[in-house]
């Protein structure tokens, strides 16, 4: 068990600044430097990052300069993370560090606090997106996790009140390397901590999120939890084993939590310069979302392909939904496992489907079709989130650049033979999509609402149009 902390990042020692720099100076320069030790100008810069040079280069060092081995050695190896002994006072954080992030394998990092005064259980997540870091924490799919942004400049654009995806955001932590920066967009209305501390979110930075990111993806994602008290003390014992008595996500049925609590209409469409959000003109066709979690830009993506939407609950039957008299039902995104939600989603799903209704489902809503028509679900080792997800459409050979979040799958091997596979992930050949040939019904993996992310995949909003029009037309679908 270790105790880490990204020193090089979170408590400058210009000492060592000045160490690493009179070393490049006397090998002539970053480039001179970089050439000299065989290693490329981005280690360079990692060097002077860390304030220190990894002893593998020491010895190429010394051949080119005047320096001594103790010249050398006065300052630390660099590494990722400097580690101390768990059994020097385990619950005394070192210098400087406000905020803990402990594992449930006993793994403890600290670092500096920020946002709200909380400790949060959890399961721990990485995201790589380069922005929309306020969509990403109100995004519902991310209820019951923390995230480690693997992107560093986090808060550069603050926060304001149109980039909400939810009422409340539902993360439950975030894991920075780099410390808050102020905002500097201007659409930003607060800075990202003070938005924290209104919503509760506890955030900790200083932590080799690089590192933390190697573990997740080579190891899965772990229970972990995130302290970051009032009194500053911490029983690091008990927060490990609150972590380890985490049940985590399988079998756990979130979208109830995060779901709307009765329907309503939405009449809001995708926000445009110089006017923001549009309001739908004389749509033509109703749809009722069902809501598991749904982020207001998939509505507004629906509205905005001229539908008439209905929002219902995640617990709506299907008599519930038909009774809204729909020419389609949208199946939203969410969060936890499918197959915990799906005891009361696909049976209300099945009815839909053998009304004739045209059916549409993103992520877990996707997931819930597959179920539906008979296949089942598994956890991924890794989980996709983020916005740079390739997949590619079997149908037209076309690869999009798609918004991900989650930690479920299809399994395509369990499909009947009634449906197909659409689309696969280009990341780890995992399915990205399906197709009913018994029912109008489609779904994908991915978020096509692309709030944050690309937008190549708007066109799927307007294939849903293109199936209620054909299957009111009587053809086939």
């Amino acid at each position: 068990m270790r105790i880490e902390l990204d020193v090089g990042n979170f408590f400058p020692d210009k000492d060592l600044m000045r160490s690493v720099e009179d070393v490049l100076a006397l090998l002539g320069g970053p480039e001179a430097a970089a050439a000299r030790c065989g290693v490329g100008t981005e280690a360079i810069r990692k060097w002077r990052q860390a304030r220190s040079i990894p002893a593998k280069h020491w010895s190429a060092i010394l051949a080119a300069t005047s320096l001594t081995l103790a010249d050398l050695t006065s300052a630390p190896a660099a590494t990722e993370t400097q580690a101390m002994p768990v059994a020097s006072q385990p619950d005394a954080p070192p210098p400087g560090a406000t905020a803990v992030l402990v594992l449930a394998d006993g793994s403890v990092f600290w670092g500096e606090g920020f946002g709200a005064r909380a400790t949060q259980v959890a399961e721990l997540c990485f995201n790589t997106g380069m922005t929309g870091y306020q969509e990403t924490l109100t995004d519902p799919s991310y209820a019951g996790q923390i995230i480690a942004f693997t992107f560093p400049h986090i808060g550069n654009t603050g926060t304001n009140a149109e980039d909400m995806e939810a009422a409340t955001p539902v993360a439950r932590g975030l894991v920075v390397k780099q410390r808050v920066t102020e905002p500097a967009n201007w659409r930003a209305t607060r800075h990202l901590d003070a938005w924290l501390v209104s919503h509760g979110i506890a955030g900790i930075a200083g932590i080799d999120t690089r590192a933390l990111t190697q573990r997740i993806r080579d190891g899965g994602a772990p229970n972990g939890v995130i302290a970051y008290p009032a009194n500053g003390r911490f029983d690091v014992p008990a927060l490990i084993a609150q972590a380890k008595a985490w049940p985590g996500l399988e079998g756990m049925d979130l979208a109830r939590e995060v779901s709307c609590r009765q329907s309503y209409s939405w009449n809001e469409a995708t926000w445009a310069w110089p006017d923001g959000f549009g309001r739908p003109e004389a749509p033509s066709h109703r749809v009722v979302a069902v809501d598991y979690g749904a982020k207001r830009n998939i509505l507004r993506c629906l509205a905005a392909a001229g539908l008439d939407v209905m929002v219902v609950p995640a617990t709506a039957t299907a008599d519930e939904i038909l009774a809204h008299k729909p020419d389609g039902v949208f199946l939203s995104n969410g969060p936890g496992d499918p197959a915990a939600t799906g005891e009361y989603a696909v049976p209300a799903i099945q009815g839909v489907m053998k009304a004739g209704v045209p059916v549409f489902g993103i992520c877990l809503g996707h997931q819930l079709l597959s179920l539906a028509l008979g296949a089942k679900t598994y956890k991924l080792e890794r989980g996709h989130r983020g916005a740079n997800q390739p997949v590619r459409d079997l149908a037209t050979g076309r690869v999009e650049i798609t918004a991900q979040n989650h930690g479920f799958a299809v399994d395509p091997a369990t499909l009947p033979a009634s449906a197909h596979v659409t689309h696969v992930s280009l990341f780890d050949g995992s399915n990205e999509g399906i197709a009913s040939d018994a029912f109008p019904a489609f779904s994908v993996q991915y978020h096509p609402e692309a709030s944050p992310g690309p937008t190549d995949s708007h066109h799927l909003f307007h294939r849903f149009v293109q199936m209620i029009e054909t299957n009111k037309a009587g053809g086939n679908v």
